[in-house]
């Protein structure tokens, strides 16, 4: 498989919830990966609306989604991408996407309405999914 997204926590979310643009993550979870950061996130969201984690890990198991190590280059490139992305409000989950994204050439596909105006500004594609 070779990856054409990185897929952020709101995005998966958006698909495991039924949510409008669920039908965009649907067509492109073949071909995305996702940070073990915003992994994580996805996890945590889950177990806090009641999930038990055995259950919400198998469940997304399911969905074969390749995640990738939050390693020290990583780090670098999300810590990086505070400046230019602190007028959005953009979260630590949110910046390792978009470092996951710019690391690979990937396009960063979210949900979250806030990344509108970033598309091109921290050198990463962002598609929005609703």
């Amino acid at each position: 498989m070779t990856a054409r997204y990185a897929l952020d926590a709101s995005a998966l979310l958006c698909l495991i919830n039924q949510e409008e643009g669920q039908e965009r993550v649907r067509a492109a979870l073949a071909e995305s990966v996702i940070s073990a950061v915003n992994y994580s996130e996805v996890i945590a969201k889950l177990v806090e609306r009641g999930g038990a984690v055995a259950a919400v890990s198998r469940a997304l198991e399911h969905l074969h989604l390749a995640v990738v190590e939050f390693d020290r280059a990583s780090a670098v490139e999300a810590g990086a991408l505070w400046q230019v992305t602190r007028s959005a409000g953009l979260s630590f989950g949110d910046r390792s996407c978009l470092a996951l994204a710019k690391a690979r050439g990937l396009v960063a596909l979210t949900a979250d309405q806030a990344w509108t105006d970033l598309d091109g500004a921290v050198g990463v594609k962002v598609e929005l999914v609703r």
